[in-house]
C-alpha cells in the first residue's frame, strides 16, 4: 500500500525521551498507517543542537511536518503525543488552525491531563535537582537506582528538565487568550490503568479541547504505556476507520464530478 493510500501517523514522545518507543508501530499499527515519529533537538542524534523550551521554536523546528501537511493532496493524518508529547500535538493542531493548513482527521492524546487542569510534572520544571529527581521517582519516572552526577543525570535529565519547561510553556499558550481553544477534530484520550499521574477523571477534561467528539480508552500500563503494543493496535484500527471514511467521501466527490460531466454533455 502506497503513502498515498495510507493514513499518516504523526508522533511526539514524553518528556527526556527520543523516538524508540515508536521504532515498531507500524509494524503493530497494521495496515493503511505510516507512522512518523518527530525527533526533538536535544537527544539522540540530534544531541548537539539547542534544546527547546517555547512555542514558537517549537513551530519553527516542525517546519518539515507543516510542509508534509500542506502538501499532503488531501491524504488524511492523525496525530498523537503522550504526555509532554499531548500538548505538542495539541500545538500542532492548534498551529494548523492558525495557518490555514489541512486539519488532523483525529487528535490522539496519551497519559496527559488537558491544558486547563494540573499537571504534576510540568509545574515541577524549574525545582531544585534534589527535589525534581524526588518528584520523578515519586510518579515512576526514574530508571532504578538513579543519583545525581551518573551517567543518566548528566546525558538525560538536562533534556528533561528542558522538556518540563517546553510542556509548561505549551500548556500556558494553549489557555492563553489568543489560543484557537478547541479544535474542531475528534478526540481521543488514552490512560493506562495503573498511571500514578493521570487518570480517567482528567482524561474526561478533554472534552472542552474539541467541538467534536471525545473518546476515552484505557490501557493497560503505567505512565509509559506508550512502550507496550496495545496502543499502536488501537491507532491503528482508528486509523483504517479514517481511511475508509476517506475513500468514501473521494468515491462520492468522483461519481458526482462525473455524474457532472455526463449532464454538460
Amino acid at each position: 500500500m502506497g503513502d498515498r493510500q495510507a493514513v499518516r501517523l504523526h508522533c511526539f514522545a514524553h518528556a527526556g525521551a527520543g523516538v524508540s518507543s515508536f521504532y515498531r508501530w507500524d509494524k503493530l499499527a497494521g495496515s493503511g498507517v505510516r507512522t512518523t515519529p518527530w525527533l526533538l533537538p536535544g537527544r539522540d542524534e540530534r544531541r548537539r543542537e539547542i534544546r527547546l523550551t517555547g512555542r514558537d521554536e517549537l513551530l519553527a523546528d516542525l517546519k518539515p511536518l507543516f510542509e508534509q501537511i500542506a502538501d499532503g493532496s488531501g491524504a488524511p493524518y492523525i496525530l498523537y503525543g503522550h504526555s509532554l508529547g499531548a500538548s505538542v500535538a495539541l500545538t500542532v493542531a492548534h498551529a494548523a488552525l492558525e495557518y490555514g493548513l489541512p486539519m488532523p482527521a483525529l487528535l490522539a492524546v496519551g497519559a496527559s491531563p488537558p491544558p486547563d487542569l494540573p499537571a504534576a510534572l510540568a509545574n515541577s520544571a524549574e525545582l531544585p535537582d534534589e527535589e525534581l529527581l524526588r518528584v520523578l521517582d515519586r510518579f515512576d519516572a526514574l530508571p532504578p537506582g538513579v543519583r545525581p552526577g551518573d551517567v543518566w543525570f548528566r546525558s538525560v535529565f538536562p533534556v528533561l528538565r528542558a522538556d518540563l519547561r517546553l510542556a509548561r510553556n505549551l500548556r500556558a499558550a494553549a489557555v492563553a487568550p489568543t489560543s484557537p481553544g478547541p479544535v474542531p477534530v475528534p478526540l481521543l484520550a488514552v490512560t493506562g490503568t495503573e498511571d500514578p499521574l493521570v487518570g480517567a477523571e482528567s482524561a474526561a477534561g478533554w472534552q472542552r479541547w474539541t467541538t467534536g467528539r471525545l473518546v476515552r480508552r484505557t490501557v493497560p500500563g503505567g505512565h509509559f504505556f506508550v512502550r507496550g503494543g496495545e496502543l499502536p493496535r488501537m491507532l491503528g484500527r482508528a486509523a483504517r476507520i479514517v481511511l475508509r471514511g476517506h475513500r468514501d467521501q473521494t468515491d462520492r466527490a468522483d461519481q458526482t464530478d462525473r455524474t457532472g460531466q455526463g449532464e454538460g454533455r
